[in-house]
């Protein structure tokens, strides 16, 4: 337990890698910064549940049917990455793949859903069971669905 407590202490990395991922993927209209091992990179704008201002953040996804799913991993730390608790707040968002911008409504999946869309995200990037090793809390899986 001691090296969970001291892992929340510690500075959360992806607030230094994901701006830098966001540059690069916005220059070149996602032609730069666009994967990482299997899993293909969007731009996840929120509403900030506190502040109200939109917050964008790099999230790996894989597109089922229509949908766009993707994991509030946060690195396997202990809380929900804030972009989900945005989310859970205001589930309307939009998405940016490549030069194109989706307006979506997201949601945690349900458990029958988690079931078969957790071991296709872990096939496309390995390192989300890594991360579900390191915390207690189920890592959720996000649905990210088109708005008409």
């Amino acid at each position: 337990m001691q090296e969970r407590d001291n892992r929340t202490k510690m500075s959360n990395p992806i607030k230094y890698v994901n701006p830098f991922v966001m540059l690069l993927y916005r220059a070149s209209g996602g032609r730069i910064a666009n994967h990482m091992q299997k899993a293909p990179i969007l731009l996840l704008t929120t509403r900030g549940s506190k502040t109200g201002k939109e917050r964008t953040n790099p999230v790996l996804y894989i597109r089922d049917g229509d949908d766009l799913v993707t994991v509030a991993s946060n690195g396997g730390l202990p809380k929900d990455p804030s972009w989900f608790v945005n989310l859970t707040h205001n589930p309307d968002a939009l998405v940016t793949i490549r030069r194109e911008k989706i307006k979506v409504r997201g949601r945690k999946a349900t458990p029958e859903e988690r079931a078969r869309l957790w071991p296709k995200m872990t096939a496309v990037y390995s390192n989300y069971g890594d991360y579900a090793k390191k915390t207690d809390r189920q890592i959720p899986v996000v649905i990210l669905s088109p708005v008409r």
